[in-house]
């Protein structure tokens, strides 16, 4: 790896304030950050003689993040807590255990109610950052793949850690904007999503085994706000998943993808258990036009795409099948091949073995398209030439099995490649690492579905165990309530929240939204018709004709809100305030 320099962004600060002034400076350079507070202008030193006031207040931190504008002015954000994951290629790999915000200056000036706010949008900053898990490295790129680092000119090594790095995975891109011209060493890029790095022995052979999944900015946000595909083509839930294997120097790569559907489509919700996905009504050759241009970028990307479509055949999903066959089809690019799979239907009552029926299907597309291998003595012996493009629904729990099983067969062909497999031996028989494979997959399978869905991924029973077990739906059917409380009455706040830290909104006051009077009313009239249903059920020592007309006119309250809750469903929903889905 002998592109990586040492030390591109700086690991361990101090920040000195004063009443008028914060001094970030590093402990192990000569540079010096200023920043004024009242008129946020910033200030950078090389090899600086500047004496900071001996009075000024100091804090030891590990990061420097960026700063964000809210009501009541910027706030300088920074990492104060680190935890480490590992080591890829020699470089030191953490995840963000804790951040802080520090005001420019007081908000005394602010009325209460923008005061009241401002705390808001405060708490806001700390669920993105405290949502699992950010991480970072001080010299190591982790937003690009291995491939990638090794396919692009000179130049590129002339840029910062920040410049370089794939904007789609920078998730603090937006706070950092401001210091990237002059302050390049202070800059530390953070990546959303799941990475784990494990020492392993495989049949007496050790080696590293990683798995780094990347969420895109673009179009970020909630299961049920953010669907489909915007016009500049980007999708929802977007997440580049790379498998490496370090082993003596060599160093493997293979890379997936994942998206929502690229059509334009919603899944509003509406206190319906499951509102159907509905495709939006527009001019069809709009569709395919959008549709091209995210094509285009995953053929620029990847090369030849694989678009694996797990959604059912039938029904509301079935429409959606047709939709996206169509606009495949029309497009007819020779470099996508669109594979369609009824994970439902063909995986029905528990045969979650006929997976095998798909992976076998895509066996040829996974040799054709290969993976990349760097050996140990600086020469490509082989590149990645395409990707697979999976997706379910909501490309969480469906699809991460699939991600799963093609990453397991990629890796049995490379570790034959590397001579740790013999040619007859089959990964399966490696008990020890079977288990943590199976483990690690279903870890990052629950989180980008927290990431995204609120909760934990379903199916995750069969990830980790190669089989569908009665505890695995129970926990799934828990999880499904969960996410069905929270995607509708608490990710209106979690949709403003990353909207706001990635630049789309931007802070407005008043907050509040006025709620019609239904909002008040019915739930009150429903819970006391609860209340008085149960008291009447539970209360009387023997029944009489009186107390069941009690009974059945409670009984009938609570039907009727129920029925009127739901007619008006979009009404009581946590809707995002400062974009539009």
């Amino acid at each position: 790896m002998n592109n990586l320099k040492l030390q591109e962004v700086y690991s361990d600060l101090t920040l000195f304030t004063t009443p008028d002034k914060f001094y970030l400076e590093p402990k192990n350079g000569n540079e010096l950050v200023v920043i004024e507070r009242m008129t946020e202008d910033i200030s950078f030193y090389q090899n600086h003689r500047i004496i900071i006031p001996a009075a000024s207040s100091r804090k030891d931190f590990c990061g420097f993040l960026g700063t964000i504008q809210l009501l009541s002015g910027s706030y300088l954000v920074i990492a104060t807590q680190r935890e480490l994951v590992g080591y890829l290629s020699g470089c030191a790999v953490w995840r963000l255990a804790k951040a802080e915000l520090i005001p420019f200056r007081s908000s005394l000036n602010l009325s209460s109610e923008k005061q009241a706010d401002n705390e808001v949008y405060l708490s806001m900053i700390e669920q993105v950052l405290a949502t699992p898990f950010h991480y970072f490295c001080y010299d190591y790129d982790l937003t690009h793949s291995l491939q990638r680092l090794h396919d692009i000119s000179p130049d590129f090594w002339e840029q910062s850690l920040c410049e370089r790095a794939d904007q789609r995975f920078v998730w603090n891109g937006y706070l950092l904007s401001p210091f990237l011209k002059t302050c390049k060493k202070f800059c530390l890029p953070l990546i959303h999503g799941f990475i784990s790095i494990n020492f392993c022995v495989v049949n007496g052979h050790s080696l590293n085994w990683i798995i780094i999944s990347r969420r895109s900015v673009m179009r970020a946000g909630t299961r049920l706000f953010r669907r489909g595909i915007d016009r500049e083509g980007n999708v929802a839930n977007f997440v580049e998943t790379e498998q490496i294997v370090e082993y003596q120097g060599d160093h493997a790569s293979f890379v997936q993808i994942r998206g929502s559907i690229p059509l334009f489509w919603h899944q509003n919700p509406d206190l319906r258990l499951k509102p159907p996905p509905t495709m939006i009504d527009m001019d069809p050759q709009e569709q395919y036009n959008t549709c091209i241009k995210h094509i285009d970028e995953l053929v620029t990307l990847y090369g030849k795409t694989v678009m694996v479509n797990l959604i059912d055949h039938k029904g509301a999903e079935g429409n959606m099948e047709k939709s996206f066959k169509n606009a495949v089809t029309a497009i007819a690019y020779p470099t996508i091949r669109y594979e369609p799979f009824d994970f439902h239907s063909e995986c029905s009552k528990m045969r979650w073995d006929r997976l095998k029926i798909l992976i076998d299907r895509l066996a040829l597309d996974q040799d054709e398209m290969g993976f990349f291998l760097l050996l140990r003595d600086g020469t490509i012996s082989s590149l990645q030439d395409g990707v697979f493009r999976t997706n379910c629904i909501d490309c969480l729990d469906r699809t991460n099995v699939v991600q799963s099983m093609l990453a397991h067969r990629n890796l049995e062909i490379v570790l034959r490649k590397l001579n740790i497999l013999h040619q007859n031996q089959n990964l399966e028989f490696q008990y020890s690492f079977e288990v943590l494979f199976k483990n690690i997959w279903a870890d990052n399978a629950d989180i980008i579905s927290t990431q995204y869905s609120g909760t934990g991924a379903l199916k995750t029973d069969f990830t980790r165990t190669g089989k569908r077990t009665k505890s695995g739906v129970l926990r799934d059917g828990i999880n499904s309530l969960t996410r069905y409380y929270k995607n509708n009455l608490t990710d209106g706040f979690r949709q403003d929240s990353i909207d706001l830290f990635l630049g789309y909104g931007k802070p407005i006051t008043p907050l509040r939204v006025d709620k019609s009077w239904r909002y008040i009313t019915y739930p009150s009239v429903l819970l006391v018709a609860v209340a008085m249903f149960v008291a009447s059920a539970v209360f009387p020592s023997e029944y009489s004709t009186e107390s069941l007309l009690f009974l059945l006119f409670w009984g009938s309250m609570v039907y009727a809100t129920l029925h009127t809750i739901f007619k008006y469903g979009k009404e009581f929903v946590d809707r995002p305030r400062l974009t539009q889905s």
